[in-house]
């Protein structure tokens, strides 16, 4: 017999069912927590930034982690419904084409940038491996105009023939990277996190 929640959601598993428990609004909370737990990210009092925020669980966890005297900034074209802090501002916008007073009023000075962000995916491999670079390259460039020296940098991207180079670019930028995939990812999923840690 059938379970009706997997019916219901093909994707339901103990990370979305835990994630709903802890009142995250999804599961990708638990690969932000694995990279805290591996390279303590995020400190108390941080400025932090947020692309691709939507629906907010980094956000949540961030503004968690930095605590009040913190400052949690976040980026995406959809709305965040979540209940945030008062140290957590959220701007609607295009990454890949960010108007000017979005781009001062978000600041520059940021110990952390931190990217989840994804293409709306076509079902081609080679088409959403591209996409996914495109805004990959928009958040490495963020991360050069507005982390402070010494800032770490995270960003989501698919394995593919672009992922190698955006490697050596990061390795350009920061003493130390690190390439991860946390339990937390969906086995199929080509997903890796790639962190760059002490910016030059």
């Amino acid at each position: 017999m059938h379970n009706p929640r997997s019916i219901k959601n093909p994707w339901e598993d103990h990370y979305t069912q835990k994630a709903r428990k802890d009142h995250f609004p999804a599961r990708s909370v638990f690969k932000l927590q694995e990279i805290q737990q591996k390279v303590n990210l995020i400190q108390s009092g941080n400025s932090v930034l947020d692309l691709g925020c939507s629906p907010g669980s980094w956000l949540m966890l961030a503004a968690t982690l930095t605590g009040p005297a913190g400052n949690v900034v976040g980026i995406d074209l959809k709305p965040v419904t979540v209940t945030l802090p008062s140290h957590v501002r959220v701007f609607i916008a295009d990454m890949l084409a960010l108007p000017d007073e979005i781009s001062e009023a978000i600041g520059r000075e940021f110990h952390v940038v931190i990217s989840d962000m994804a293409p709306s995916t076509t079902g081609s491999k080679s088409v959403d491996a591209t996409r996914s670079f495109e805004l990959c390259q928009a958040a490495l460039t963020t991360a050069q105009n507005r982390l402070l020296p010494g800032g770490a940098f995270v960003c989501k991207i698919f394995q593919g023939e672009d992922s190698e180079a955006f490697i050596r670019q990061i390795k350009s930028m920061f003493n130390k990277h690190r390439i991860f995939k946390p339990q937390s990812s969906r086995k199929a999923s080509r997903e890796i996190y790639i962190i760059g840690l002490n910016k030059r």
